[in-house]
């Protein structure tokens, strides 16, 4: 694979892309130049042996022997950040056809021999760069990003159907699970900065295919607050976001429970009538890192019947960094496994979001090699398929059927009044 490239790191060690991806439209890089030299010359190199990927993974399409798990659903995939940071959301180059492959983690060839069957891509945009001003004035050009993101995702659909198709429902997952080769796609917001104040941009979100929404990125909003900055907003949920929480249950979008600070945690599990994920966390237990979940929180994410998907970004995994493997990865599923059971468990890789995988995780196409290890080390066939995709699609089912019932009760949509 082409390696991504060194990128200056925020305060958690995670790559700048964002703050490039998000300006790309107003300005060039400084050393714009440069970089797409470096960066053309890097995908030249690299397209050689793309080509001779893509002429073995066309034979596959027909006859299916590539690996490919029962029912593989990725939690967490930064690909669009990436096609805006690095394409500038242009996708219609050869470097998204047959001809050659994507720098970066993800790509369509490697998503087929990775065996990956369904992905929420996140729609992500980052938090202002005052993250103190939560006023509309300021977040409303981020939902003109996110506006953005969420059409690239529809136009990669629209272009590409015979890797991907949309998915509207736990139903449409199943459906297109059983039709080889396309990915079912959904989509995620990071963060309820993405919605400027307004339950009616997170109920037209919905309507264009967002699934779920995390509650924070890394800032807090009017709603919660995040694991980071330490320093608390609301000590947890505030009152707009217990209402949120409630509005996300009847609309039928999931509550993602990532980046979020415990106290938001702990509220947001009291609050929902439905199911909750993590879409990218891992145990607090086995790597002391505020992004990811101490056992208590675990537990009642067991009473609530959610799942925690176990992403690969390394800060998450282990101490230092450097140690990460794929074993490591491992370690954390068998260790979410044992304490709360494997229903609870799914996976969220969190590729083209870090600037590298684990050793043994490197891009998507590595997913058979974790489901291996798990076998090797005793989990059963039937707790991996859950791992797999099966319990956040169960998680799915389970949110869609609380809408149904909050729908047709006396609950009321939460109104936008104007300012």
């Amino acid at each position: 694979m082409m390696r991504s490239p060194s990128f200056p790191s925020d305060a958690k060690g995670s790559p700048r892309v964002t703050l490039l991806a998000r300006r790309s439209y107003r300005s060039p890089p400084k050393h714009s130049i440069l970089f797409t030299t470096i960066f053309l010359s890097l995908v030249v190199v690299s397209s050689y042996f793309y080509c001779h990927r893509y002429a073995r993974l066309q034979e596959s399409y027909a006859s299916h022997e590539v690996y490919a798990p029962n029912l593989l659903i990725d939690g967490h995939n930064d690909f669009p950040i990436w096609i805006r940071a690095f394409y500038r959301n242009h996708i219609y180059q050869k470097n998204f056809s047959q001809e050659a492959g994507l720098f970066g983690q993800v790509d369509f060839p490697r998503l087929k021999e990775g065996g990956v069957r369904g992905q929420f891509w996140s729609v992500y945009v980052e938090c202002p760069e005052n993250a103190d001003n939560h006023s509309e004035a300021v977040l409303n050009e981020i939902v003109h990003d996110t506006l953005q993101q969420i059409d690239l995702v529809h136009r990669l659909i629209r272009e590409y159907p015979i890797y991907m198709e949309h998915a509207w429902s736990a139903t449409d997952i199943s459906r297109i699970s059983s039709s080889i080769p396309t990915i079912a796609s959904l989509m995620g917001i990071e963060g309820l900065h993405q919605i400027s104040n307004s339950a009616s941009i997170l109920r037209m979100y919905y309507s264009l295919g967002v699934r779920y929404a995390t509650l924070t990125h890394t800032c807090h909003n009017a709603y919660a607050d995040s694991e980071e900055p330490a320093v608390p907003l609301h000590k947890g949920l505030s009152e707009a976001g217990r209402e949120i929480v409630k509005e996300m249950n009847r609309i039928g979008m999931i509550v993602d429970l990532s980046h979020t600070s415990f106290e938001t945690q702990r509220d947001a599990l009291y609050v929902t009538a439905a199911p909750v994920i993590y879409s990218h966390s891992n145990a607090y237990t086995r790597c002391a890192h505020t992004r990811n979940v101490p056992d208590d929180i675990l537990r009642s994410l067991k009473s609530n019947d959610g799942v925690i998907m176990v992403t690969f970004y390394a800060s998450f995994l282990e101490l230092n960094p450097d140690d990460a493997s794929l074993s490591s990865v491992a370690d954390h599923i068998i260790y979410i496994g044992d304490l709360i059971g494997y229903r609870h468990v799914g996976i969220g890789s969190d590729f083209d979001g870090m600037d590298k995988g684990p050793k043994g995780l490197e891009d998507v196409s590595k997913y058979p090699a974790l489901f291996d290890e798990l076998r090797s080390r005793g989990v059963g066939e039937a707790e991996l398929q859950g791992v797999m995709g099966i319990n956040v699609l169960r998680v799915l089912e389970h949110v869609e059927k609380v809408s149904r019932s909050l729908r047709t009760g006396n609950h009321v949509l939460v109104p936008d009044c104007w300012s």
